[in-house]
């Protein structure tokens, strides 16, 4: 077993990514502590989170495959750098999203490891992939595997990689020898991530409300941003870093990502070209990206709030257009944007 579990992970290694790690389908130890989240409403209307099919899998992975014998957990860095200048009329766009679409490339990689491990075998391996999209506990997964601990902030802290990393999980038939956990946070008495929130969404270290959290409000939210809220975005047009920017783990260690197939293709984007975007051409552009996630009214949404932080009047006749947008998404944050810069 000890063999076949170093060959595993050197073909991890060798299907691209960076971090590999070996639990078992072991029931979660945070139920108790999910389900409190959960009755809190902190997660916003991500009401797929609270369905009891999916909590009831969250807590156990063998009830999303009984016959499960092994979990390999993988991680993948994503870190390309910091932002260029970003001027008054261009919006920053979460590292997560600067390349392509990080399913697509994880889910890739994981079917050549599952591939190369039935070749291992020489026989067929039962097997389940996942990205980011499953009912698994995935943080808590990786932290089992040891590829990590639970910040602060509620990312995975890898101690030489940081937190800008995907993670992956391919549930086996196959029994592997498994790592040991890294239970013990390395944050220490350190609150920057709680402090530099600019909404005040990590409202206990560890505890995150989604109701205020950019990257929610930005990515996920389907209607109205608050308007108490709107201010507070700032710049950010497409997610939130800033509790991981600040973290002295990233600042140390982050380092760039290589040959991962996400090379950056955005870094920032431009407001009020984005906002004369019609549906054909929004999803021309952004179908194969992150950035399809809010749809073109999500997206236009968050531009209009950005120009309306960070605009000046040269931004106000295509806001004005917009106010007139057939969805009334968009045309409503348009024209709070518009009140907002006219009146500063």
């Amino acid at each position: 077993m000890k063999h076949l579990t170093a060959e595993v992970k050197k073909h991890a290694y060798r299907a691209g990514f960076d971090l590999v790690g070996i639990t078992n389908p072991q029931p979660s130890a945070y139920v108790a502590r999910y389900r409190d989240w959960l009755a809190k409403g902190y997660h916003a209307d991500m009401d797929y989170m609270a369905r009891p099919d999916a909590v009831e899998k969250r807590a156990d992975p063998r009830v999303v495959m009984p016959e499960a014998r092994s979990i390999v957990v993988v991680g993948m860095n994503y870190y390309h750098g910091g932002f260029p200048p970003i001027g008054t009329g261009r919006g920053r766009v979460s590292r997560y999203a600067w390349g392509g679409d990080y399913h697509d490339v994880m889910m890739n990689n994981l079917r050549q490891l599952a591939d190369r491990i039935e070749s291992l075998v020489g026989e067929p391996v039962a097997h389940r992939a996942y990205v980011d999209f499953g009912p698994l506990m995935e943080r808590e997964l990786a932290q089992r595997a040891g590829l990590g601990w639970f910040g602060k902030n509620t990312t995975l802290i890898h101690p030489t990689f940081g937190s800008y990393v995907f993670l992956g999980e391919l549930l086996l038939t196959l029994e592997l020898e498994t790592d040991t956990p890294l239970r013990k946070s390395r944050c220490g008495s350190c609150t920057a991530c709680l402090d530099a929130c600019p909404t005040g969404a990590l409202v206990a270290p560890g505890v995150l409300d989604a109701q205020r959290c950019i990257s929610y409000l930005t990515i996920e939210h389907r209607g109205a941003i608050p308007r108490a809220l709107r201010p507070l975005i700032g710049d950010w047009i497409f997610g939130c870093d800033t509790c991981q920017e600040v973290c002295p783990w990233n600042q140390r260690f982050a380092h760039q990502a290589t040959g991962s197939g996400l090379d950056p293709r955005c870094k920032t984007l431009g407001l009020t070209e984005l906002l004369t975007l019609d549906e054909h051409t929004f999803r021309a552009r952004f179908r194969e990206t992150p950035l399809w996630r809010p749809r073109r009214a999500g997206l236009l949404r968050n531009a209009a709030v950005v120009l309306g932080n960070v605009g000046s009047p040269a931004a106000l006749p295509i806001l004005e257009q917009a106010s007139g947008d057939e969805d009334s998404l968009v045309a409503e944050h348009a024209a709070w944007a518009w009140q907002r810069i006219s009146s500063s």
